[in-house]
C-alpha cells in the first residue's frame, strides 16, 4: 500500500513523552555565549544561535515529530549528567563529555572540528575550573567523534605518554580508511544528508535526528596510545576505573561502551541513542548488522544494567534511572532485533526490499518509543539495507537482471509518453492530486533525459519540498531539501574540509588502494605495463638521499590494474623507476598539495631509472569531481 510521507510517520502519542524535555535540560549550567564558533580566519563553523526558531510552534513546513526531536537536541550548553561527569551538547552533531579525575579532565569524543572542541573545553573550563586534560577516549571511528582533539590537547602530550588516548582496537585503520575508497562520492551525498548548506529555518534546515548537523572546522587526528582490545578490559586514568565492552561491527566497524563502576553510570556510544539509527546510512558505507548490534546489546545489559544508574551516549541527553535505563537499552534492542528478524522473514517469503520497506511495522510497544522513531535511520531505508546484505541488488525478477542504465532508460521512457513536454503537464496533475511521490519518479525521467528542462526542473523541485517538509527522517527531509536547492540553483557541492591528519593516518597500503582505485583503468592499459619501486621515509628518519630506513613498496601496473606488493619485485623483475621520498612528501602529492614532479624538481623526492615512467604514472590517475551531479543524472 502506498502511503504519504505524513501517514507513514505519523508521531506516536507515548504518554511519558515530556519526560525527554526535563531529560534534555537536565542538570543545565550555561550556554555558550553567543551559540556561533569561529575559525581561526573568522569563518563561521558553528551557529547554535541560528536554530532559535525551533522554540516556536511547528509549522505546516516540517513535520511535528522531527521538529519535536530537533527542538530537543538543538538544546546548547554545558550539563551535568552526574557529580564529576558533565556533558557539552549541542555545539556539533555529536557530543562531547568531561569526567573528572583526581588531578585533571578525561575527553570522551571531541566532536568534528578542533574549533568547537576547543569552545567546548573553554566552556566546561569556565564552570568547572582550569583542570588539564589527563585522558581522552574515543567510543568510535567516525569523525564526529575524534576530528576535534587537536583542541583539546596537543600531539605532543600523547606522544610523550602524558595523555593517553583511548580507542577500541582497529580504530585508527577504520578512523582513516573507511572512506578512503569512495570518500568523494561520500562526502558529496554528506552535504545532502546533514543539509549544512542550507538556510536553517521552518522551511529549510531543521536537523537530522542525532544532532542538527555537522560543524564545518578543520579536522585532526591523534593516533591512539592504548587499544581496547578485549571486553571487560579495565583502565584507569586519573584515579578514574573504566570497563570497556568491544562491540565491533555495529553503529561503526571499530566502537565500544565503557562503564564507570565507581560512578554506577554507563557510556554506549553510539549504539543505543534517542533515534533508530541507520544500517545503511544515506551518505553511504558498508551494510551494518542489525542482529549483532542487538546482540552486542544484550550483552550490555548483562554486564552492566543492574550497576547502571545513568546512560549516556555520544548524541542526545541521557537516560536517568535504573528501571528507565533497563526499558531504554531493551527496546533500543528489540528494534534492530525485530528489524532483523522480520525483514529475514520476508525475504524467506518472496518479498524484495522495496516491498518490505512498504510493509514492515514495529509492533505498538516500539511504536510508542519516541527513542526508536525514524529521525536518522528510517525503517524504510533500513529494511531495504537488511534485504541487500543478504541478497544483494538483484530482486531475482528477469526484467530486472539487465536494464539499461538510468538515462538510456529515461530518453525512452519520455518518448513512450509522449515526450518531455507532455510528461511534465501530467505530472503537474500527479502532483496537484497529493501523488508526490509518483510525480517524483516521473520528473525524474524528465530530468535525466533533458537536465536542462525548465519547467520539469521547477515543478521537481517543489514535489522535492513538500516530500522534504513532511518527512520525520531527518536526512531525507535534507536530501529532499538540498535536491530542491541545486534544481533551482545549481550544484552547491559540499561545505565539508579536508582533513590533513586523516591522510596522515592511512598505512601506505591503504594510500596505494586509495591510488588504485583512481587508476583510469582504459587509459593506463593503453600505456602498457609498469613496474615501480617505492621506498618511503618516515617523517623522522634519514632524509631523501640518504641511507636511512624506508618502506619498500613494488607498484605493478597492469592490464590497467594497480597491484601493490610490500618489499621488492616478483620474480627478481627490476623496476623501470625507483622513487625514493619522506611520508609526508607522499602525503602532500595524494592531496594534490603538490606532485611528483615538482616534489623532484624541489628535491623532496629522489628518482632513479626512467623519469617517464614516473611521470606517465601520474597522468593515469583520475582527480574525483567533488561537485557530480545527484538530482538530474
Amino acid at each position: 500500500m502506498t502511503r504519504t510521507p505524513q501517514e507513514r510517520t505519523s508521531p506516536p502519542h507515548e504518554p511519558d513523552g515530556e519526560e525527554d524535555f526535563a531529560d534534555a535540560v537536565r542538570g543545565f549550567i550555561a550556554r555558550l555565549e553567543p551559540g556561533t564558533v569561529h575559525d581561526a580566519t573568522g569563518r563561521l563553523v558553528w551557529d547554535a544561535d541560528a536554530y532559535a526558531f525551533l522554540e516556536e510552534d511547528c509549522p505546516p513546513t516540517a513535520h511535528p515529530s522531527l521538529w519535536r526531536q530537533s527542538r530537543l537536541v538543538a538544546r546548547q550548553g554545558l550539563f551535568e549528567v552526574v557529580p564529576g561527569v558533565y556533558q557539552v551538547r549541542g555545539l556539533d552533531l555529536s557530543n562531547i563529555t568531561f569526567i573528572e579525575g583526581r588531578r585533571g579532565v578525561i575527553v570522551v569524543d571531541p566532536l568534528i572540528s578542533t574549533e568547537v572542541a576547543t569552545a567546548a573545553l573553554t566552556l566546561y573550563r569556565s564552570h568547572r575550573g582550569e583542570r588539564p586534560v589527563t585522558g581522552v577516549v574515543y567510543t568510535h571511528c567516525h569523525v564526529d567523534h575524534f576530528g576535534g582533539v587537536r583542541g583539546v590537547i596537543d600531539p605532543a602530550e600523547a606522544a610523550s605518554g602524558r595523555v593517553p588516548v583511548i580507542a577500541p582496537a582497529g580504530f585508527l585503520e577504520h578512523a582513516a580508511g573507511e572512506n578512503v575508497m569512495t570518500g568523494p562520492a561520500m562526502g558529496r551525498r554528506a552535504g545532502y544528508m546533514y543539509g549544512a548548506a542550507l538556510p536553517k529555518g521552518p522551511a529549510g534546515q531543521i536537523g537530522c535526528g542525532p544532532g542538527q548537523t555537522t560543524s564545518l572546522g578543520s579536522i585532526s587526528l591523534i593516533a591512539p596510545t592504548l587499544d581496547i582490545t578485549t571486553t571487560g578490559q579495565t583502565e584507569t586514568v586519573d584515579g578514574v576505573r573504566l570497563v570497556f565492552q568491544l562491540t565491533p561491527g555495529t553503529e561503526a566497524p571499530a566502537e565500544m561502551n565503557f562503564h564507570l563502576p565507581d560512578l554506577r553510570v554507563l557510556c554506549v556510544a553510539e549504539n543505543a541513542c534517542h533515534t533508530l539509527h541507520n544500517v545503511l546510512t544515506l551518505r553511504g558505507a558498508l551494510v551494518r548488522d542489525p542482529s549483532a548490534w542487538a546482540r552486542y546489546l544484550t550483552e550490555t545489559l548483562g554486564l552492566f544494567a543492574d550497576d547502571t544508574d545513568v546512560v549516556f551516549a555520544s548524541h542526545h541527553w541521557p537516560t536517568w534511572g535504573q528501571d528507565r535505563v533497563l526499558r531504554f537499552l531493551e527496546e533500543q534492542r528489540d528494534a534492530y532485533a525485530f528489524l532483523h528478524d522480520q525483514c529475514v522473514r520476508l525475504i524467506n517469503a518472496g518479498r524484495t526490499g522495496a516491498e518490505i520497506a512498504e510493509e514492515l511495522r514495529f509492533p505498538p510497544a516500539l511504536e510508542r518509543a519516541w527513542h526508536v522513531r525514524g529521525y536518522y535511520g528510517s525503517l524504510s531505508h533500513n529494511a531495504k539495507a537488511v534485504y541487500q546484505r543478504y541478497m544483494g541488488w538483484f530482486d531475482g525478477n528477469p526484467a530486472h537482471l539487465w536494464q539499461l542504465p538510468p538515462r538510456e532508460a529515461a530518453d525512452r521512457y519520455v518518448t513512450f509518453m509522449g515526450g518531455a513536454d507532455a510528461v511534465v503537464d501530467k505530472a503537474r496533475g500527479s502532483f496537484e492530486s497529493g501523488d508526490l511521490r509518483w510525480t517524483a519518479e516521473v520528473l525524474g525521467h524528465v530530468l535525466l533525459a533533458q537536465p536542462e528542462h525548465l519547467e520539469a526542473r521547477t515543478l521537481q523541485a517543489s514535489v522535492f519540498e513538500q516530500l522534504g517538509h513532511g518527512a520525520e527522517c531527518g536526512p531525507w527531509r535534507n536530501f529532499y531539501l538540498m535536491g530542491a536547492a541545486e534544481l533551482r540553483e545549481g550544484v552547491l557541492g559540499t561545505p565539508a574540509r579536508g582533513a590533513p591528519d586523516i591522510t596522515a593516518a592511512l598505512t601506505v597500503e591503504q594510500i596505494f588502494q586509495s591510488m588504485a582505485v583512481r587508476i583510469n583503468g582504459p587509459r593506463a592499459a593503453a600505456a602498457g605495463r609498469m613496474l615501480l619501486r617505492w621506498e618511503i621515509i618516515a617523517p623522522d628518519s634519514a632524509p631523501p638521499g640518504s641511507s636511512g630506513t624506508a618502506e619498500i613498496w613494488t607498484v605493478l601496473l597492469s592490464n590497467g590494474a594497480l597491484t601493490p606488493m610490500r618489499g621488492g619485485a616478483p620474480r627478481g623483475e627490476d623496476p623501470a623507476v625507483t622513487l625514493r621520498l619522506q611520508r609526508t612528501v607522499l602525503d602532500a602529492v595524494m592531496s594534490r598539495a603538490t606532485t611528483f614532479a615538482d616534489a623532484i624538481a624541489q628535491g623532496d623526492a629522489v628518482i632513479e631509472g626512467d623519469v617517464r615512467t614516473l611521470l606517465t604514472f601520474g597522468t593515469l590517475t583520475d582527480r574525483p569531481d567533488p561537485r557530480f551531479p545527484i538530482v538530474t543524472r
